[in-house]
């Protein structure tokens, strides 16, 4: 199984993500106001998503990669079987769960697009 989220506020104005085979398991909203960043707004949406295993990665990382906004370092995560995939607009990470260099490198690409330190912590 593939899970991942999405958060409604790093989407692009006008942007879609609707890649083939994925489901929406949950959407909650949250209240972030006190470790919300500047420029980032203080509730967030969460949209968690799965996918059967035979769906195609590349597409779904790709997917995420076009819709999210730049600003804010704004990113998503999933997981598919032993691999993690970080992505931010316009750039794919992918490593094997337990990398710390793959980890590292995707950890180093957040702070150098603005993500706030204390939300380069997605789960493997």
């Amino acid at each position: 199984m593939i899970n991942g989220y999405v958060l409604g506020e790093s989407l692009r104005p006008g942007a879609e993500f609707a890649p083939p085979g994925l489901r929406v398991r949950a959407v909650r909203r949250m209240d972030v106001s006190e470790s919300a960043a500047a420029g980032q707004p203080p509730l967030w949406t969460l949209v968690e998503w799965e996918a059967d295993d035979d769906a195609d990665v590349t597409v779904i990382a790709d997917a995420l990669a076009g819709v999210l906004e730049p600003e804010c370092g704004w990113y998503a995560d999933f997981t598919a079987g032993d691999e993690c995939l970080v992505v931010f607009a316009g750039k794919v990470f992918r490593y094997r769960r337990g990398d710390p260099h793959g980890r590292a490198e995707a950890v180093a690409y957040g702070r150098s697009v603005g993500t706030p330190e204390h939300q380069l912590d997605w789960r493997e």
